[in-house]
């Protein structure tokens, strides 16, 4: 009797076992136990590697184990690590300067995670409506597919029942409307609500991207009705989609942004922008947290931020981006269950007829880490430094596998 491929892996990499003994699974991890890495490529304990196009879930925009990172991590690791938000620093103060400098934004609060990011976005709206209006106007309209954390708040606003199950009674004050429908939003954004909570290209929704004129409807019905509009770019921010943040390819400005993912490369951060209208909503003791913005962590997204904007990222990102969706394109056109190729930049999704996650696993076993969203959408958002001889080798194993699919035995 032989073993499968997944028996033999967890023989292979014993970390497997332990974690499945001594971890929740809250994750329906793959068989592989990743060790190493370096630019878009990572290792697993068997010593086998992978090209990486999910990049940590759109986190490690400079790649793994990027010299920049380990640099700065241990120069500021020899100076100052943490000191709680008691006490100023310099690196979370040149952090927040560079980031207002290149947004729409005045005003910074750094937290964790992109979860913690939404959170505060959600109470800074709440606390300025509930100023400026009163207790009653405290809804927040969100999108239908949409993703903006686990915690209790956040799972609240996410349009996705499977994330909402089982955690009854959610946070009350949400509504949803379909995404890219202005008309269900003018009609779900009365007086009772003080903010709409978006992102200008939903990611875990399946890289769905919205009508330039559908965004700009968006800002002028919350500037019409007194409504706040918060960009969630924890996933699409950050050089993403080769510019600084998603929503300048719209031409279209939040009142605020949550970010998080690829802003410290790797390194637990999140970041809630904002305009300086709001500032007086989150004074002294009306929002906190004990670790973010840490000196250590100010100072990577400091560095990462800086090598985004001057080293010429968003430029590559521009063209790889366009490159792969051209090579994605050619595969659409020779098989006809790939239905739309689609994205902006390097977050790009390809939908198929068939379900995803067999395409997923058989890209693994030929050396390539791919995402499956929605049961039937591919997503790729490598690392913004990806070549375009890494995006042919992917594209030539998908052509392989794909070919399978339409020609199966």
């Amino acid at each position: 009797m032989t073993m499968s491929g997944t028996e033999e892996n967890k023989k292979e990499q014993p970390t497997i076992a332990l974690a499945d003994r001594y971890m929740f699974p809250t994750y329906a991890r793959f068989p592989i136990c990743l060790v190493r890495g370096e630019g878009c490529r990572v290792w697993d304990e068997a010593g086998k590697s992978y090209l990486d196009f999910v990049g940590g879930i759109a986190v490690c925009a400079l790649g793994h184990s990027s010299p920049l990172v380990a640099r700065v991590l241990e120069e500021q690791s020899r100076k100052l690590v943490h000191v709680s938000n008691l006490y100023y620093t310099q690196p979370q103060t040149e952090l927040a300067q560079l980031l207002v400098e290149h947004s729409f934004a005045d005003r910074c609060f750094f937290c964790n995670s992109g979860a913690e990011a939404n959170e505060a976005a959600i109470k800074l709206a709440r606390r300025w409506a509930h100023e400026k209006y009163g207790p009653e106007r405290y809804h927040i309209v969100s999108m239908a597919n949409s993703f903006h954390g686990r915690t209790m708040a956040t799972l609240s606003a996410t349009g996705q029942a499977k994330i909402q199950k089982g955690y009854d009674p959610l946070l009350q004050g949400f509504k949803f409307v379909p995404f890219n429908d202005l008309e269900a939003l003018s009609q779900a954004v009365d007086e009772s609500v003080c903010a709409v909570i978006i992102e200008p290209i939903q990611g875990e929704g399946g890289v769905v991207v919205p009508a330039r004129v559908y965004l700009e409807g968006v800002r002028r019905l919350c500037d019409e009705r007194g409504a706040l509009l918060i960009y969630d770019e924890v996933q699409v921010g950050m050089g993403r989609t080769g510019r600084l943040f998603a929503h300048e390819h719209f031409g279209v400005t939040p009142d605020i942004m949550s970010l998080a993912k690829a802003l410290a490369n790797g390194l637990p951060m999140g970041a809630m922008l904002a305009r300086e209208a709001l500032t007086p909503a989150f004074g002294p003791g009306s929002h906190a947290t004990t670790f973010g913005g840490t000196p250590l962590v100010s100072a990577v997204a400091r560095a990462v931020l800086t090598s985004i904007l001057e080293d010429g990222w968003l430029d590559h990102c521009r063209e790889v981006g366009d490159y792969f969706k051209g090579r994605l394109e050619t595969l659409r056109g020779k098989y006809g269950f790939v239905k739309e190729v689609r994205g902006i930049g390097l977050i790009v999704g390809m939908e198929l007829d068939v379900p995803g996650g067999p395409i997923v696993k058989a890209c693994m076993d030929e050396g390539f880490l791919i995402n499956c969203t929605q049961d039937k959408i591919l997503r790729f958002v490598p690392p913004l430094i990806v070549k375009k001889e890494e995006i042919d080798q992917l594209v030539e194993a998908l052509d392989r596998i794909l070919g399978s699919v339409a020609s199966p035995g």
